[in-house]
């Protein structure tokens, strides 16, 4: 009896064990190679990021964010993902995390309230890959958690699309 529990049990980790390789690997629709994106609408409840060129929804990402990702981000290690209208002010192609958009945070308001409670609002909101090195082989799996430090993650092959689409100075709207 103990050696059918042992089968049974060890057929089930190779199903699962299967099932989430190919979750991984398994290929997802491309942004066209042609698009431009002037607008990213960030639905942090749903973990999501709508991109659009004018009122044309172009893709729908899954995302990551801060590792306390409920509420709007106060202070700098507060773990929240920002919340409110930015733009995409800046791209690095020599990122730690692949390659990254910066969002403009913090605006004035952002900078008064961390100001009020005697904090730095940090700053450095990016939206970004994964982790220069081996990290890049969890590639989707990364959506199990948020693990950012408030940023907005995708996969390595997600973050090339954005970098080659957004056009300067996009607006990007966070919406808790």
């Amino acid at each position: 009896m103990k050696n059918t529990i042992g089968k049974k049990l060890f057929y089930v980790i190779c199903i699962l064990t299967s099932a989430i390789v190919v979750y991984n690997i398994w290929p997802e629709q491309k942004l066209a190679t042609d698009a431009e994106i002037d607008f990213l609408l960030v639905e942090k409840s749903k973990r999501i990021m709508k991109v659009y060129y004018g009122a044309q929804l172009l893709k729908t990402y899954k995302i990551s964010l801060g590792g306390n990702p409920t509420g709007h981000k106060v202070f700098e290690g507060d773990e929240k993902t920002p919340e409110g209208i930015y733009t995409i002010y800046d791209r690095n192609p020599n990122s730690g995390y692949h390659k990254n958009l910066g969002v403009s945070y913090p605006n004035s308001t952002d900078r008064e309230k961390a100001k009020a409670i005697g904090k730095s609002p940090g700053g450095d909101i990016k939206i970004h890959g994964l982790k220069n090195g081996a990290f890049g082989m969890i590639n989707k799996l990364h959506r199990l958690t948020d693990w950012t430090n408030g940023c907005i993650a995708v996969t390595n092959s997600e973050v090339d699309e954005l970098y080659n689409a957004v056009v300067p100075n996009a607006k990007i709207e966070i919406k808790p």
